[in-house]
Order: C-alpha cells, then sequence, then structure tokens
C-alpha cells in the first residue's frame, strides 16, 4: 500500500472545500451579520451561509467592514450570541489562520498534562516559513517563545524531535538526488533493524532536515533495501509519542490527506467527540485539501465525511461544519 501512496503522494495538487466567493461584498455581508444578532434571538441559519462560504482572508474583510459600519466589534457580538461547540468554530472561522495554530498549541500545552498529538499534527508537516510565522504569532499573543514552552512540556527523544521541526532548517528543494536518497535508506536501515538499539538520532536527522520530496524517496529507497516498510520499523523501533510523532512525519509526507482522515476518524470513533480535534481540522484543512480529505475518509472508512459529522455532533455546530466540508 505504502508504494501506491508514495507514487500519488508526488503528484498530487489538492482543493479545499471553502473557495474564495466570488460576488464577495464586505459590506453586504456585515450588513446580513448585524441583521442576523439584531433584535430578539439569533439568525444561525444566516450566521452559517455567510461564514461559511467565506475564505479566512474575506471573513477577515468582514470584520473591519463591520467595525467601520456599525462601530462594533464583530467577534464581541458573536460571542454574545452564540455558544457551545457553535461559539468555537465560528471563532476558529474568524482568526487568521497562523494566530488560530498558535493558540491551539498554546491549548495543548495548558494545564495539567500536555496533548503531544495536537503538537504534532500542527507542527510535522509545515513549511519552514510557516513554523516561522507561527512562532513569532506565539509570541506576540503570549509574550514567551514557542520552543521554551515546548521544551518544559516535552521530554526526552519527542522533545528532540519537535525543538528540531521548530529550528525550521528543512530542505525546500524540489530536486531529488537518487544517490543521498539511497544513502538515507541505507543510513535508516543500519540505524534501526541494522543494530541492537535504535539511533533514534538519525531518523530524527532524516524525517526533520531532509525536503517532503527526497523524503518520498528515500521512503521507496527503504522498501527496497529491507522489503520492509518505513512505517514498520517506526512501529518495531520506536515507542510512546516518539513514536506517533514520527509516523505523522511519514503519513504526512506519503499521503497527507490519509492523514487528516485518520485524525478526522479518531476524533470522532467511539463515546464522546474530540471536539476540539474536529474543529481544527476542518477549520484548518477547508480551505487546503478537505476535498482530498474526504476522498480518503470514505476509502479508508466506508463513509462520507458529513455523514461521520452528522452521526456525531447536532444543532448548528453540526451544520456548519457540514457546511464548511460540503455534503
Amino acid at each position: 500500500g505504502l508504494f501506491v501512496r508514495l507514487r500519488m503522494a508526488a503528484q498530487a495538487p489538492t482543493h479545499g472545500t471553502v473557495i474564495p466567493y466570488a460576488r464577495f461584498n464586505a459590506q453586504e455581508d456585515a450588513e446580513a451579520l448585524r441583521a442576523a444578532m439584531k433584535g430578539f434571538g439569533t439568525d444561525e441559519a444566516a450566521i452559517i451561509a455567510v461564514l461559511a462560504r467565506r475564505t479566512t482572508a474575506q471573513r477577515l474583510e468582514i470584520i473591519k467592514m463591520y467595525k467601520g459600519s456599525f462601530g462594533k466589534d464583530l467577534i464581541k457580538d458573536l460571542k454574545s450570541e452564540l455558544s457551545g461547540n457553535f461559539e468555537d468554530v465560528v471563532m476558529a472561522m474568524m482568526t487568521d489562520p497562523i494566530q488560530y495554530e498558535a493558540q491551539c498549541l498554546h491549548k495543548a500545552m495548558k494545564g495539567a498534562g500536555t496533548d503531544d498529538t495536537t503538537l504534532i499534527e500542527i507542527l510535522c508537516c509545515k513549511t519552514n516559513g510557516e513554523l516561522n510565522k507561527i512562532k513569532a504569532a506565539y509570541t506576540e499573543l503570549y509574550k514567551r517563545e514557542l520552543e521554551g514552552d515546548i521544551y518544559k512540556e516535552t521530554s526526552g527523544h519527542f522533545r528532540k524531535l519537535l525543538i528540531s521541526i521548530l529550528q525550521a532548517i528543512r530542505d525546500d528543494s524540489r530536486v531529488v538526488d537518487a544517490a543521498k536518497a539511497r544513502a538515507d535508506a541505507e543510513a535508516l536501515r543500519a540505524a534501526g533493524v541494522g543494530r541492537i538499539g535504535t539511533d533514534e538520532s538519525k531518523f530524527n536527522e532524516v524525517l526533520v532536515t531532509r525536503s517532503f520530496a527526497h523524503l518520498r524517496e528515500v521512503f521507496r529507497e527503504y522498501s527496497v533495501l529491507t522489503s520492509s516498510d518505513i512505517l514498520r520499523a517506526i512501529e518495531l523501533e520506536m515507542s510512546g509519542n516518539l513514536k506517533s510523532g514520527m509516523k505523522a512525519i511519514v503519513h504526512t509526507v506519503v499521503d497527507r490527506p490519509a492523514y487528516f482522515a485518520q485524525r478526522l476518524y479518531k476524533a470522532m470513533q467511539g463515546a464522546g467527540t474530540d471536539d476540539d480535534a474536529l474543529i481544527r481540522i476542518v477549520v484548518t484543512r477547508s480551505e487546503i485539501d478537505m476535498v482530498e480529505i474526504k476522498q480518503a475518509y470514505l476509502t479508508n472508512y466506508h463513509k462520507t465525511l458529513s455523514k461521520a459529522i452528522a452521526d456525531d455532533t447536532k444543532g448548528d455546530y453540526k451544520r456548519m461544519l457540514i457546511a464548511l466540508v460540503g455534503e
């Protein structure tokens, strides 16, 4: 299965379910939202109709226009009118994406215990530019360094993995040197299967500093060398959050939509729902690759994503999520 997915990953352009609204008029939208919240009660359907069909950039325009037109803060008005998960999803939609992910990272480390899965999900497939922007946004919001907080909240090899990612030094060239890829595959084989005990630092170095295109070639070569695959090696050689962190990097390199489909599946699996994860993934991926995530979800879990969401959520919260992912 890994081979086929490696082939697919190399070619696939991705598509969001939320695209720029062609007839966008910030003034009209601001007026519609004002009308939806004026007087007694709130017209949630009108709020969903406007916001789910606008990109984040367009929503941020509406915030400006609303204040300019009515001298009021749209975010404050929405907060006072909405509640629960519906309020949470709307707030996520109305926040600059980089700032929103900085907020999610902060939340993942707040209070007792740390949500390692969220840290890795947000950080594992970012470009260097995105990582640097997230670090800057974090410092701006919390007057502290993201790296310092992650250092305090994590430990061992998992900490090293995250700190390495935060350095934002991944090679970003598209050109793949087959000989170098083979050398890396051989080094990974020697660092894992080929020795007693595992040299985690070699895995760390290759997974964090090499380009995504180069890694796809490395994983291919690794399969040829070992007649196994890199995911199996990580499964056998690593444990705990380091294992899930490294698997997440491999998964996002090989088949990013399938990785997020799996995260969505896990958020809704069993009793209760991880609403934070559901909101975060639907909102952040809706403009990037939600079309492909839906396809992966259907292929891997034999149910449409919108049906899964409908079965697991209710009310306006459900209606907003489904409006974002599309039927």
